[in-house]
């Protein structure tokens, strides 16, 4: 099996996690390409001694910690969220923020983390936790929650509680999602893609979106349907069956960075 074929499973979770990690799928799309160059340029370079995934990861770590990447000038104009994000990232440290979601949301263990940017695992445990602590101090916002498994839902609910923020509703088909938001603005939307009436949490979030700016996070067991390699790709998503960790990561991530979502 040639190497780009071992390596192409593993790269919609590097661009998930790209994007996590910059706050935008330009930033993120732009490292990520800039990491496989440099593999195609020197293969012979390429970490043999792990698994193709750390491996991979670790050129994406060597790229972004370079911070020579020119992000492409024919893309649109950064959006009030992806401005908000840069004004957002000097209140916490980068090796934090890698440090969370490298755990948190992609599954690495501390020691893996610590390979991936050159640190022992307690350092690695002292990170995540500087992060969640940081993230921590975010003003609470309102939560709708687009889910039509109870079970799930009622999940979802707890996690969301725990956290300090409040739940709008929980819906479960497409127009009662729609009408839960128009109800009461929320500050974040946790959606799910398939409901209960066969109709899409997607085009719930569309319908949302089209009448005002919140960040999303899609948690399904669908993840092919939405990392398709087409613009617009969701920033955060989630894959069921998920941990409380994992979302509880992405859910301080979306809100780090969203200056808009205080208090709606």
């Amino acid at each position: 099996m040639t190497l780009a074929a071992k390596l192409a499973p593993h790269l919609p979770l590097l661009r998930r996690y790209a994007r996590a990690l910059t706050g935008t799928q330009r930033d993120g799309d732009t490292y990520v390409r800039a990491a496989l160059e440099a593999i195609v340029s020197a293969p012979q370079d390429f970490p043999s001694d792990v698994d193709e995934r750390l491996a991979l990861y670790r050129v994406f770590h060597a790229i972004w910690a370079s911070s020579n990447i020119d992000v492409d000038s024919e893309e649109p104009a950064a959006s009030d969220f992806e401005r908000a994000a840069h004004e957002r990232l000097a209140a916490i440290t980068p090796l934090s923020r890698q440090a969370l979601l490298l755990t948190a949301m992609e599954g690495f263990s501390h020691e893996d983390v610590g390979y991936l940017i050159d640190l022992d695992p307690d350092s690695v445990s002292g990170l995540v936790k500087e992060a969640m602590d940081e993230i921590s101090r975010q003003t609470r916002t309102r939560v709708l929650i687009i889910e039509d498994e109870p079970i799930i839902g009622m999940d979802l609910d707890s996690i969301v509680r725990d956290l300090g923020h409040d739940v709008t509703g929980i819906a479960v088909t497409r127009d009662e999602a729609v009408a839960l938001a128009i109800d009461a603005e929320p500050g974040l939307v946790l959606a799910d893609i398939q409901l209960a009436d066969d109709s899409s949490g997607i085009d719930a979030v569309k319908d949302i979106l089209g009448r005002f700016s919140v960040p999303v996070i899609f948690i399904t067991a669908f993840p092919e349907r939405l990392l398709t390699g087409e613009r617009p790709e969701p920033t955060f998503l989630i894959t069921k069956p998920f941990q409380r960790s994992t979302v509880s990561a992405a859910i301080a991530q979306a809100l780090f960075f969203n200056s808009t979502a205080a208090m709606r």
